[in-house]
């Protein structure tokens, strides 16, 4: 089986109106569509609302908002389940949420993270095939004040420092999950948005996580891609990075590489990581070509630091990370 994650998919602002003019809903995933199709599930954060109406949440410098018209963007890529739980997902209130959550299900799109109450913010999304059945739990650090209540519309918002109780929670519903499960994925939108180095909290929290039977941990929120960490023979990928936006680039820590991460397991079993890099260049993914090698190079050097070895496979363009899971099975606390 191939899972893809993707980093952040942002569809508003420029990216919206582009959309508006090509009316190409396959316009943003560029020339790295066929990497997406070669996957049997594809996993990304949207970095937006999907709605037509709204207002600007009051205090917020920036708002994302695409039309509900692009969630063909995602059916166009073959988008199988999104993470809701983010800090744009609210940007233009409580209504616009709702129209969201209503397109996703008609366009048959999973999703995890943000709900018109607590019980459906935290709820997993499924995935199966003849192979695996896959659940996936999404939450986020990031803005506290949306966080979904009883008959209050918001995000899975839980903070990612040890001990608190809503960590303990989460904790709980990792291992109640997994328990129905063949391969469980949490994924996490944290921390702020630079900073190549990871934190210490988050290395503790995804170790907890997989420790409690996740069997990937699939972080994002930064704007920039961090080190890909093998822990217990299950993969924690603590930035996945920009896939898709119109954010101006830092000369410096630049925000428009990312990679096209593809787990490879053998049934529900992780067995390695191939990362495609690419790049944003007008509002669009693409294969990064000629920058390839540099990008993974990078991420090498940040990968050695939590000593992950990786190979650069020049035939196909990709960095490979190999990690045997079998020692793992029924290991888990």
């Amino acid at each position: 089986m191939r899972i893809v994650f993707l980093g952040d998919v942002m569809l508003g602002r420029l990216v919206n109106e582009h959309l508006a003019e090509s009316a190409d809903p396959a316009f943003p995933w560029g020339d790295t569509l066929p990497v997406l199709a070669d996957a049997d599930l594809r996993i990304g954060n949207l970095e937006c609302v999907l709605s037509d109406d709204g207002t600007p949440w009051p205090g917020k410098v920036f708002h994302f908002r695409s039309a509900t018209r692009n969630a063909g963007c995602l059916t166009a890529a073959g988008i199988d389940i999104v993470s809701l739980a983010n800090n744009h997902v609210l940007d233009y209130g409580t209504g616009a949420l709702e129209d969201m959550l209503g397109t996703l299900d008609r366009y048959r799109i999973g999703r995890a993270g943000a709900g018109r109450d607590e019980d459906e913010a935290r709820r997993p999304a499924y995935w199966r095939n003849d192979e695996a059945t896959v659940g996936f739990i999404a939450v986020t650090d990031n803005e506290p004040g949306w966080v979904a209540g009883p008959g209050h519309p918001g995000v899975h918002y839980v903070p990612v420092d040890l001990p608190d109780a809503r960590v303990d929670d989460l904790l709980r519903l990792v291992r109640q999950i997994s328990g129905r499960v063949d391969l469980l994925i949490v994924s996490a939108h944290w921390g702020g948005n630079w900073g190549r180095s990871v934190p210490a909290e988050h290395r503790v929290f995804a170790h907890a996580m997989i420790d409690a039977g996740a069997g990937v941990v699939y972080g994002h929120s930064p704007h920039i891609v961090r080190a890909v960490e093998v822990y217990r023979s299950r993969p924690i990928i603590y930035s996945a990075g920009d896939f898709v936006d119109d954010y101006a680039v830092d000369p410096v820590e630049r925000n428009d590489q990312a990679f096209v991460f593809v787990l490879e397991t053998s049934g529900a079993v992780p067995r390695a990581l191939r990362l495609y890099p690419t790049r944003i260049v007008g509002f669009q993914a693409r294969l990064a070509g000629a920058e390839a090698r540099p990008i993974a190079r990078r991420l090498e050097q940040l990968n050695a630091a939590l000593g992950t070895p990786a190979q650069w496979l020049e035939s196909e363009s990709c960095l490979l990370i190999r990690f045997d899971g079998a020692a793992w099975a029924n290991e888990v606390d």
